[in-house]
C-alpha cells in the first residue's frame, strides 16, 4: 500500500548502507564530491541504528542490498555489470548478486512444484538436486526427466517473493514522488513514470509462463543466429510458480579464468554479445533485457548460450529506426545528423537550438572515437551527458528505458571480457546492415506494401467509413442552419481520402 508510511522504508535504506557501511564505500567509489559525503555522513548518522545488520560474512555494499531486499537487489544486478561506473572492487562484490544468493529450502521448492503442477515430484523426476543458483526472484534446481532422463533446469519463485516486491516497489514509488516535490528540475526525467515501467517489467517476470512464452519466442526468432543457442521451454511442466527448461551446459560467462583455460577468444565472445543483442533488439524489436553474466553460458564449441526470460524488452518498428539512425550517426561522428533525429523523433523540445545540441553531443562523442576503451571513464562521459540532457530539455523515455539499461549492462559484459574493446566498431556491422535495409528507399517501398494490405482490408467497408465520417464533422462544425451541408473541411477531408486511395490504387498497379 502507498502511502507516507514508506518514508519508514526509505529512511532505513539509508540507515542499513550506513550501518554496513556500504554508504562510505559507494561514495568513494563514485568518486563524490566532499560536501555530498559530507552530507551522507551528517544525514545517516542518526539513523544507523535503524539499519538491517545484513550478512557480516558479506562486503559492505552486497550485505546492504541484500539485507534490503529484491528489488535492490535487482538494481545491483545492473551495477555489478559496470566496474567502469562503480569501480573494480564494487563491481565484483556485486557479482555475487547474480546468481548466489542465499537459497530457500529444496523441500519447499518441491511443495511449490508439486501445488503448481499437481504432480508427484519424485515420480516425473528422476533426479532433483539442490539449488545450483539462486536469485533476487528465483532459484534452479538440476533434475532429469524420469521418462527420458534428459537434463532439464527447474526455476521456482521464492516465496513470498511477490508481496516483498510490491513492498519495495511501493517505496520506490514515495521516494520518486520525494524527489520531484523537492527538486523541481527532476521531472523532466518522470521519476513516477520509471517506477511505474519498472513494475510492469518485474510483474511480468513473477509470472513465469509469461517467461516460458518469452524464450519460445526469442527461440524462434533467434534460429538461425550462429554461434547463439537458448533452452527451449517444457510447457507441461511449467505454470505461474514454476517453469522448466532444456538444461543449458557450459561454462559461466563471468569467469574469464575458466573461459581461458578452455582456450576461448574472450575478445570474439565480448563482441559477439553486443552485437548479438544490437541485432535482436533492431532487427527483430525483442530482445533479453538482464544480458548479466550470471545469465549467459559459453558453450565447448564457443557458442553463447542464453537463459533466464524474466525480463524481456520490445520496441516497435519506428522507434528501432530512430535508435538505429541516432547509433549510426555516433558511428559516422555526423552529430548533425543525430541532433536532427532526436528533434523529429520529438525527444527534444522544437524550440531549443539544434546546432548547439549537436555541439553537445560532439563532446559526447567524440572522446570514444580513437581511444582504448580502458582509458574512457563511462562515469564521467554518462555524467556530462546527463548535463547534456538537461540543458535540452530532453524528457524520460519509458518506451526507451529497457534498451537504454540493457545497453548499458551488455557493454558492461563486454568489458570484462575485454577490457580494450571499442563498442561502435563492434557495432558498427550490425548497424550498418540495420541502416541498409530499413532506412531509405527500400524501406519506404515495404512501408507502402504494408499500408496498401491494411487499406485492402478496409477496401469494402471504406465508402461507407468515408461518408459517416464527413457526415459527422459536417454536423459538429456546420452552424445550426447549414448542417445539412457540407462544411469546407468535410470537402477538405474527402479530398485527403480520396489523395490516400489513390496512393492506395497506385500500389497495387
Amino acid at each position: 500500500m502507498r502511502g507516507p508510511h514508506n518514508l519508514w522504508r526509505l529512511i532505513r535504506t539509508g540507515a542499513t548502507f550506513e550501518r554496513t557501511g556500504a554508504m562510505k564505500v559507494v561514495l568513494e567509489a563514485m568518486n563524490a564530491p566532499p560536501r555530498i559525503r559530507l552530507a551522507a555522513r551528517v544525514l545517516g548518522w542518526p539513523f544507523k541504528w535503524l539499519g538491517l545488520k545484513g550478512d557480516p560474512a558479506l562486503p559492505p555494499t552486497t550485505r546492504a542490498i541484500t539485507a534490503l531486499g529484491p528489488a535492490y537487489i535487482k538494481f545491483g544486478q545492473i551495477l555489478s555489470t559496470r566496474p567502469d561506473v562503480v569501480g573494480d572492487e564494487i563491481a565484483e562484490q556485486l557479482r555475487y548478486l547474480q546468481d548466489k544468493l542465499p537459497p530457500f529450502p529444496t523441500a519447499q521448492a518441491k511443495r511449490t512444484i508439486a501445488e503448481e503442477l499437481d504432480i508427484a515430484v519424485d515420480e516425473v523426476f528422476s533426479e532433483f538436486s539442490e539449488p545450483v543458483a539462486a536469485a533476487s526472484i528465483a532459484q534452479v534446481h538440476r533434475a532429469r526427466l524420469a521418462a527420458t532422463g534428459e537434463a532439464v533446469a527447474v526455476k521456482v519463485l521464492r516465496p513470498g517473493i511477490e508481496r516483498a516486491f510490491r513492498r519495495d516497489l511501493d517505496a520506490f514509488y514515495l521516494g520518486a514522488g520525494l524527489i520531484e516535490w523537492l527538486l523541481p528540475g527532476t521531472r523532466r526525467l518522470r521519476p513516477n513514470d520509471v517506477v511505474a515501467h519498472f513494475e510492469g517489467v518485474v510483474l511480468a517476470e513473477l509470472d513465469l509462463r509469461l517467461e516460458a512464452a518469452s524464450a519460445s519466442e526469442f527461440a524462434a526468432n533467434t534460429a538461425r543466429d550462429e554461434g547463439f543457442s537458448i533452452p527451449e521451454p517444457r510447457w507441461n511442466l511449467s505454470a505461474r510458480r514454476v517453469m522448466t527448461l532444456d538444461w543449458a551446459e557450459g561454462l559461466p560467462l563471468g569467469d574469464n579464468a575458466a573461459l581461458d583455460a578452455a582456450g576461448h577468444d574472450r575478445a570474439k565472445l565480448g563482441a559477439r554479445v553486443l552485437q548479438l543483442f544490437l541485432s535482436h533488439a533492431l532487427r527483430d524489436g525483442f530482445f533479453h533485457a538482464d544480458m548479466h553474466q550470471g545469465n549467459m553460458k559459453v558453450g565447448a564449441s564457443g557458442e553463447i548460450l542464453a537463459y533466464d526470460f524474466g525480463i524481456m524488452g520490445a520496441i516497435d518498428e519506428y522507434t528501432r529506426r530512430v535508435y538505429a539512425e541516432i547509433l549510426y550517426g555516433f558511428i559516422r561522428r555526423d552529430y548533425r545528423r543525430v541532433a536532427e533525429v532526436h528533434f523529429e523523433a520529438g525527444y527534444v523540445p522544437a524550440d531549443r537550438d539544434i546546432d548547439a545540441f549537436a555541439r553537445a553531443l560532439r563532446a559526447v562523442g567524440e572522446p570514444i572515437f580513437g581511444m582504448d576503451a580502458s582509458r574512457i571513464s563511462m562515469a564521467r562521459l554518462l555524467s556530462y551527458l546527463f548535463e547534456v540532457t538537461e540543458r535540452f530539455g530532453m524528457q524520460t523515455r519509458t518506451e526507451l528505458i529497457l534498451l537504454q539499461r540493457t545497453m548499458v549492462v551488455v557493454e558492461g559484459v563486454a568489458r570484462s571480457l575485454d577490457p580494450h574493446i571499442n563498442i561502435w566498431q563492434v557495432a558498427r556491422p550490425v548497424v550498418e546492415s540495420y541502416v541498409r535495409q530499413h532506412v531509405g528507399p527500400h524501406a519506404a517501398v515495404r512501408d507502402l506494401a504494408r499500408t496498401a494490405r491494411v487499406l485492402g482490408r478496409f477496401g469494402p467497408r471504406l465508402p461507407q467509413m468515408v461518408e459517416a465520417a464527413l457526415i459527422r464533422q459536417s454536423q459538429e462544425e456546420a452552424p445550426p442552419e447549414t448542417q445539412s451541408t457540407f462544411a469546407p473541411l468535410g470537402w477538405i477531408a474527402l479530398g485527403a481520402v480520396l489523395v490516400v486511395v489513390g496512393v492506395y490504387l497506385g500500389t497495387l498497379i
